[in-house]
């Protein structure tokens, strides 16, 4: 375990290099940091941080610079993240509050993490495998043509036509939307097979068709859309770290169009919770070179979808950390009142 001091310097020298870009030398921490001890102690402290791998000395300058080792250690002995200003704050509540539909949320949170970040930014939509029922709504269109609408709790919105066998009445309907409703509502989609397996013998034999004509098409439009799918933005961001990627960018900006990867990093948040992944954390070898800052969103203390940053190993963390925090908890409003 690292003493109280030495922890203190390696903060300091993560917050320069960070702020500079810069290699940090003894003489620079002195002057800029108030430690109480001597410039000749605090080199004594680099020496123990090298030796323990904490920092790495770049090439013959007499600067230091933090290795994933030592940006491990710095996230997790923080304080706090970083707190959102006021005006941050408002500005997040206002660009958010003007979408009109789950995909304008998306596009929008992915715009604003970026910009708040300058990152890359990344957002999963809701995942129907773990959302509810909020309401379904069948609409008559013609004697024997019906459609019908699927509303989630977290606003996602599915419609499907369906065909009957034969003319299905209004009162029928009706019937049939309030017993649907009955069963289903505010329950998992992973249930509603179960829940409604039984419900065409509850109606009249000419009827019991069309009811599970309707059924069917109910679970294939949870089966169809299962699939997961995110959104990504401020990929150009990391033209402005060319210099924290040591060879190429190429391999990050490959890793980027990978879907499954970028669905894979998300997952390892755990839950609500926050994760992140630093440097040779991250199982991807073309992202060994950044760093992954991650959250759970959701409404009602249920996780529904992850969003999160990429950028190089040289972040701001607690300020990446607060606003991905901030925003993941302003989406999770959104959710609950939409």
């Amino acid at each position: 375990m690292l003493s109280e001091r030495r922890l203190e310097v390696l903060r300091a020298i993560v917050q320069d290099y960070v702020g500079t870009e810069e290699p940090v030398g003894s003489k620079a921490l002195t002057e800029r940091h108030r430690l109480g001890v001597s410039p000749a102690t605090v080199r004594n402290d680099m020496a123990v941080l090298e030796e323990e791998g904490y920092i790495a000395q770049p090439h013959t300058s007499a600067g230091r610079i933090p290795t994933d080792k030592g940006y491990r250690l710095f996230v997790d002995r923080l304080a706090g993240v970083k707190p959102l200003s006021t005006p941050e704050r408002r500005a997040i509540q206002n660009f958010l509050d003007g979408a009109v539909d789950l995909d304008d949320v998306v596009g929008r949170t992915v715009r604003l993490l970026a910009q708040l970040t300058r990152q890359v930014a990344v957002v999963q939509y809701p995942s129907l495998t773990r959302s509810t029922v909020r309401h379904v709504e069948l609409l008559s269109l013609a004697p024997a043509r019906l459609m019908l609408v699927l509303i989630t709790d977290t606003g996602r919105v599915e419609q499907r036509l369906v065909d009957c066998q034969a003319p299905f009445g209004e009162s029928s309907l009706a019937d049939l939307r309030a017993r649907l409703n009955s069963r289903v509502v505010g329950r998992r989609f992973t249930d509603v097979p179960q829940l409604v397996q039984d419900l065409p013998e509850s109606f009249e034999p000419e009827d019991r068709g069309t009811v599970s004509t309707v059924l069917s098409t109910l679970l294939e439009t949870l089966v169809e859309e299962a699939e997961e799918r995110l959104m990504i933005g401020g990929t150009a961001n990391l033209t402005r770290f060319g210099h924290d990627f040591p060879l190429t960018i190429r391999p990050v900006l490959e890793a980027l169009e990978e879907q499954v990867v970028l669905l894979k990093l998300l997952g390892e948040a755990n839950e609500s919770g926050m994760a992140v992944r630093i440097g040779h954390e991250n199982a991807y070898e073309g992202l060994n070179s950044t760093s992954v800052v991650s959250v759970g969103y959701g409404s009602g203390g249920e996780t529904v979808a992850k969003l999160g940053v990429v950028g190089p190993t040289r972040m701001d963390y607690p300020g990446t950390m607060g606003a991905v925090r901030a925003v993941a908890r302003y989406v999770g409003q959104i959710l609950a009142e939409s």
